[in-house]
């Protein structure tokens, strides 16, 4: 007979607290099939290799959607006595959403663009006016009225042509990334009879308003390859190739410059970059090469009216400022124009007629520089906060002298502002509003430093609720990603006050393999660094309980994608320091997925992991994988959620993992998996829907805590 999970009777009357007491009942039990992967000499069996099957034969492959239906029932077995508190939390969870609401307008090419969303409705309509905002409203497209009967529905790319008449826009139904390009006479309403699959779902128009350039993917490895170019009323199976990609480690894409004049195509990869171009007013032309690949050198480019812009790491760890003339884009023609800074990462420029900002990070936070392009003076936009994220947004216009940005921190909702430039005010459009009320005053913000073990200082972002105890009794929830240079800025989440609220403490630790300290932080924490990411993350829950803001059996980590290998690698490492963790979509199965060329995006990831082709690549990625390292050992409460259609991370990499610790660990704690089998790595697509999957993280957490209501 099966147990409900039910909330114990006994209460902790100083905390309030129940503890929960989870069912007796027997968890799915993967079948084990031996295969043996021999790589330069060594010998690894994998039990669960054979999960693989439902990515390499599809829908016929039904022993692993078994499988994974299986844990999904032990999942909501387990979870039964939550079922009313996780219905309970989503109607919290969204009470908080301002259901109808509307974009700050942005002004293009003469025309106001915005979104704006309905009360009850999952998506949202994309609309404009002409020349006012007092203008007829034209609705563009109707996301809510296309995604109806579809589980998951995904617009992107929405590009204009240059004559205000013509939509492209690219749709995903599946969850692979994978979009159809759709072309939308704004005139008449009508949909043109092109329809062109398999690509990044997004166009580059060229000045004629009848010729566009797009991205198309590869269909089993969903790797950019080639630049296409379409003419409207064409045939799209005759589509010109006008650039092929032969590095299979390089991403590609193509856009066109804010001014108008220019077409650019770009391929990159970790370490290297490069750049063609022709004038958008002669589409059939012949891409040029800005500056021929070079080992080591990324550079991006920036069209002025009279000049093009550089952002370069040539000689320049943390980035440099370069421009050169528009008939002369060699590299030996580059002039200096913000020189290298071993203290500041500059991240990048938008251009205006008249002035140039510039994004830039310091001891680990965003700042923007304003400079006149006619004077030369420069200035700092000032904050005033002691940890935030700052953003340049939607500056269309060229010839425009006003910035739009995007303010937020984790205790100050996302706010959006315009900068009059030259008079160097700031007008404040819209912050996001918290339905239900929120009182900033009543939460606090800190950055502290936990010193690494090998002296290295790591910033740790944390707000809580005041009036906590400072005891070592509190939850605390340490968040971490640490992969690719992607910098964990504290932002503001609506959703989080959930958390806040029933007295847990969020910290976010920017760990190495992050860009938040520069350059040199991300590559501290990739390839042969690789395990500075995993001490580093270690090392800051390690410092929050020194520093009695939580303990070992109230510490909490989470982690997505890259951040699910974080979460995998500490859980191997430091098992004792954490209550539970939530992996959701963990790169977990590191060695093989990297050893198999036919996964998505595997040789695109050589550059951040390294290639186990190699051995001293191998050794040490093996060194460190989640799935090669698990051990007959106590492992902590474990949540592992991932999608049947994820493009980034195949769902068998979660699903082996779990496989691989229930046979494994020595321990009775919680592992459960749930696997969403309609969506793939961004999850639910409606406004609402994900919701749902956080109300389950939280009840998670929840249970471990004993908290109730």
């Amino acid at each position: 007979m099966i147990l409900l999970t039910l909330f114990a009777s006994c209460t902790d009357k100083e905390t309030n607290k129940q503890a929960y007491s989870w069912p007796n009942v027997t968890a799915p039990i993967a079948e084990k099939t031996p295969f043996k992967r021999i790589t330069h000499g060594d010998t690894v069996v994998d039990n669960y290799f054979w999960m693989i099957d439902y990515f390499k034969k599809g829908p016929d492959s039904n022993k692993v959607v078994d499988y994974l239906k299986a844990e999904n029932a032990y999942l909501d077995t387990m979870m039964a006595g939550t079922k009313a508190f996780q219905e309970s939390l989503f109607k919290e969870l969204k009470a908080r959403i301002k259901e109808k609401d509307e974009s700050v307008p942005y002004l293009k090419n003469g025309y106001y663009y915005y979104t704006r969303t309905e009360e009850g409705k999952q998506y949202y309509k994309y609309c404009r006016k002409k020349g006012s905002l007092e203008a007829p409203e034209e609705i563009l497209l109707d996301v809510d009225e296309m995604a109806e009967g579809h589980a998951y529905y995904s617009a992107t790319g929405f590009s204009i042509s240059p004559n205000n008449k013509l939509m492209a826009y690219g749709v995903d139904t599946v969850s692979r990334r994978e979009y159809v390009i759709y072309i939308k006479n704004l005139m008449t309403g009508e949909l043109y009879k092109e329809v062109i699959k398999g690509t990044t779902g997004s166009v580059a128009w060229a000045n004629d308003n009848t010729t566009f350039f797009y991205t198309a993917k590869n269909p089993v490895t969903l790797l950019t390859e080639k630049i296409m170019k379409h003419r409207l009323g064409g045939d799209v199976v005759k589509d010109q190739i006008v650039y092929e990609e032969k590095d299979n480690s390089n991403y590609i894409g193509v856009g066109r410059a804010k001014s108008g004049k220019f077409i650019y195509i770009y391929s990159g990869a970790t370490t290297s970059s490069d750049t063609r171009f022709i004038s958008a007013d002669e589409p059939d032309a012949s891409f040029k090469i800005f500056q021929p690949r070079i080992k080591d050198v990324l550079y991006d480019v920036t069209a002025l009216e009279d000049k093009f812009l550089i952002v370069t790491n040539k000689d320049a760890l943390n980035f440099k400022l370069m421009e050169c003339p528009l008939d002369k884009t060699g590299i030996e023609n580059w002039k200096e124009v913000i020189p290298h800074r071993k203290e500041v990462l500059l991240e990048g420029v938008d251009e205006f007629k008249d002035f140039l900002v510039v994004s830039e990070r310091k001891n680990g936070l965003t700042q923007l520089s304003i400079r006149n392009l006619e004077t030369g003076d420069a200035h700092y936009l000032d904050f005033g906060e002691a940890a935030y994220t700052a953003y340049t947004t939607a500056n269309m216009e060229y010839n425009s002298a006003v910035l739009r940005y995007s303010y937020t921190s984790l205790a100050t909702p996302s706010s959006t502002y315009d900068y009059q430039m030259a008079d160097r005010k700031k007008n404040l459009l819209k912050q996001q509003e918290v339905l239900g009320g929120y009182n900033v005053e009543d939460y606090k913000t800190e950055r502290l430093y936990a010193k690494a073990e090998d002296g290295t200082e790591v910033p740790i972002s944390l707000v809580y609720k005041k009036g906590i105890k400072r005891d070592g009794s509190t939850p605390l929830l340490l968040y971490g990603y640490g992969s690719y240079g992607a910098s964990m800025d504290p932002t503001f989440s609506s959703t989080r006050l959930s958390l806040l609220d029933r007295g847990f403490v969020y910290a976010i630790a920017h760990i190495r393999g992050g860009q938040e300290l520069g350059r040199q932080w991300y590559e501290d924490g990739k390839m042969m660094k690789k395990i500075n990411t995993f001490t580093d993350f270690i090392d800051c829950g390690k410092y929050l309980i020194d520093q009695k803001f939580t303990s070992k059996g109230h510490l909490y980590a989470q982690g997505g994608s890259a951040g699910g290998l974080l979460m995998g690698a500490v859980m191997n490492m430091a098992p004792e320091l954490w209550n539970g963790i939530i992996a959701q979509v963990p790169f977990v199965d590191v060695v093989n997925t990297m050893l198999d060329e036919t996964i998505p995006l595997t040789t695109n990831e050589f550059d951040e992991w390294g290639n186990p082709k190699n051995k001293v690549a191998y050794d040490y990625m093996k060194s460190y994988s989640p799935y090669e390292n698990i051990e007959a050992k106590a492992y902590p409460n474990l949540l592992v959620t991932t999608g049947l259609h994820d493009s980034q991370v195949q769902y068998f990499e979660p699903a082996k993992w779990v496989a691989k610790l229930r046979a494994t660990k020595t321990d009775k704690k919680v592992l459960l998996l749930k696997t969403d089998m309609e969506v793939g790595h961004g999850g639910a697509s409606g406004r609402f829907d994900y919701l749902k999957d956080i109300a389950l993280n939280y009840a998670f957490l929840f249970a471990l805590e004993g908290i109730v209501e």
